[in-house]
């Protein structure tokens, strides 16, 4: 069964009962609603979704002196894309969507680390749940720390409107250490499934 839109899809009914659209001008398939393209799969076969939520963001600045008693918000205020705009560069926070998966990767350079503090911790907070990125104990080392980078990813059940965000902590020493910003700091994720 088939036939052609005014628009020139092809409309077409295949023998296995899945329906299909066809664009014979640009040999792709496009599926939409609302007039709006939800998902693209074009000659080569390569899938896109250009709503489906997705965010890269880093600092635009040094984050200076974090603190050495409390937990701080890493402050990822410029965002290098957010399909979705699920990312938020006042709040810092990724606010999920949809219910489902979602792939986070953190990776933080951190500069003038104390060594008289007990640890330097990351951690990657969400609503159900909070994921260590890393621990470090600063007392093992002779001086203080010029620079440690330090990433991690996680794969983290989320339900509508959880958020997820990264903080950082020393704990006792100087509050002194530093988070380096342009590329050298980023938070990134993406609803997977």
């Amino acid at each position: 069964i088939g036939g052609t839109a005014s628009d020139g899809l092809d409309i077409i009914l295949g023998a296995d009962g899945i329906g299909y659209l066809w664009n014979r001008e640009n040999q792709a398939v496009v599926v939409g609603t609302n007039n709006t393209e939800k998902m693209r799969i074009d000659s080569t076969g390569a899938v896109t979704k250009p709503l489906q939520p997705a965010f890269l963001a880093r600092l635009s600045n040094f984050q200076s002196n974090v603190s050495n008693t409390d937990y701080s918000t890493v402050i990822f205020d410029t965002e290098i894309f957010d399909q979705n705009a699920d990312f938020s560069t006042s709040t810092y926070k990724f606010t999920a969507p949809v219910t489902g998966r979602y792939q986070f990767n953190v990776s933080l350079r951190l500069q003038d680390l104390d060594s008289a503090a007990s640890y330097s911790q990351v951690r990657l907070t969400t609503s159900n749940r909070v994921y260590e990125v890393f621990l470090l104990d600063t007392t093992e080392f002779n001086g203080d720390l010029n620079y440690h980078t330090a990433s991690s990813s996680h794969l983290v059940d989320m339900d509508a409107n959880d958020v997820a965000y990264v903080q950082i902590r020393t704990s006792g020493g100087t509050a002194q250490t530093d988070i380096s910003y342009s590329g050298d700091s980023n938070f990134s994720g993406f609803l997977a499934c």
